[in-house]
C-alpha cells in the first residue's frame, strides 16, 4: 500500500511540475520531449527495480499463491526493465533540433503509443481476472493461476495509471506547443502549415 502511495505522489508531483513550467522557447522543444520521455522511462525502470527487490525477497519467504504472485512480478518486470532501458536510449537519440512538423509528429506519435498501451493495460487486468476465476475451477496449478492473476491485475493497473498520466502530460505539452506564441498551426482549405516565430 505504501508503494502505491509513493508512486501516486511521484506521478502527481511530476504532473504538477509539468503544468507549472513556462513554455520553453522554440529551440528547447525537442530537448523537452526527450527529457520527458527519459523521465517516464526512469519512472518505469524504478517500478521494475522496486518489484525485483520486494518480490525477489518475498519469493524466498512465501509459498503457494503468494509465491506465484511474486514470481510473476519478477518475470513481468524483466520485460518492463527492458522497455525502460530501450525507451530511455531511444529518447536519448531524439534530435534536439527538428522542424516544426517533425516535432509535432513526434509528440503525437508518443501520445498514440501511450493510448495503445492503455488498451493493452486493460487487457492485462482482464487476463488477470480471467486467471483468478479459472483458478477456482481447476485443481491442478490453482495456486499458480491465482497468483499470476493477482500479479497481472496489479501490474496492469499500475501500467494503466502510468500510461494515462503520461498521455495527459504529453497532451498538455502539445496544447502548450501549439498555443505558444513561438509556434503557430495554420489551417486553410487545401493547406496545413506550421510556423515558428523567433
Amino acid at each position: 500500500m505504501r508503494t502505491w502511495l509513493l508512486i501516486g505522489a511521484f506521478l502527481l508531483l511530476g504532473f504538477q511540475v509539468a503544468q507549472g513550467q513556462d513554455a520553453p522557447n522554440s529551440s528547447r522543444w525537442g530537448e523537452e520531449l526527450s527529457d520527458f520521455q527519459k523521465n517516464g522511462m526512469l519512472a518505469l525502470g524504478t517500478w521494475a527495480i522496486g518489484n525485483f527487490a520486494v518480490s525477489g525477497y518475498q519469493m524466498t519467504r512465501t509459498k503457494g499463491t503468494t509465491y506465484h504472485f511474486h514470481e510473476m512480478n519478477v518475470l513481468w518486470n524483466t520485460v518492463n526493465l527492458g522497455i525502460a532501458v530501450g525507451g530511455y536510449l531511444g529518447a536519448s537519440d531524439l534530435p534536439a533540433a527538428m522542424s516544426s512538423p517533425e516535432l509535432m509528429q513526434e509528440y503525437q506519435n508518443f501520445s498514440k503509443i501511450l493510448l495503445f498501451n492503455t488498451g493493452l493495460d486493460v487487457a492485462y487486468v482482464m487476463t488477470g481476472l480471467y486467471l483468478r476465476e479459472r483458478s477456482a475451477n481447476v485443481s491442478k496449478h490453482s495456486n499458480r493461476l491465482r497468483g499470476y492473476g493477482n500479479s497481472l491485475m496489479l501490474q496492469g493497473a499500475f501500467l494503466f495509471a502510468f500510461d494515462l498520466v503520461l498521455v495527459l502530460i504529453n497532451e498538455h505539452n502539445i496544447r502548450e506547443l501549439t498555443g505558444s506564441d513561438q509556434f503557430q498551426a495554420i489551417l486553410a482549405p487545401g493547406a496545413f502549415r506550421f510556423t515558428w516565430n523567433f
